[in-house]
């Protein structure tokens, strides 16, 4: 299993329940949707690094 950092997120009521219902339409949990938010955003905006070939992502 990989390593995940936990913390703690201070949201408007309003924007959970805009996020939760998305996540809902995408049929993925809200941690899920915020997770896959900001992998997008990081990639569009071109802050990822490209996975070396033979890399095993569990060990970062």
């Amino acid at each position: 299993m990989s390593k995940k950092k936990s913390f703690v997120l201070r949201i408007s009521p309003e924007t959970f329940k805009l996020i939760e219902k998305w996540a809902d339409d995408e049929f993925r949990s809200v941690n899920g949707q915020l997770e896959w938010m900001i992998y997008k955003s990081l990639k569009d905006a071109k802050r990822l690094k490209p996975a070396k070939k033979n890399e095993d992502p569990e060990k970062k």
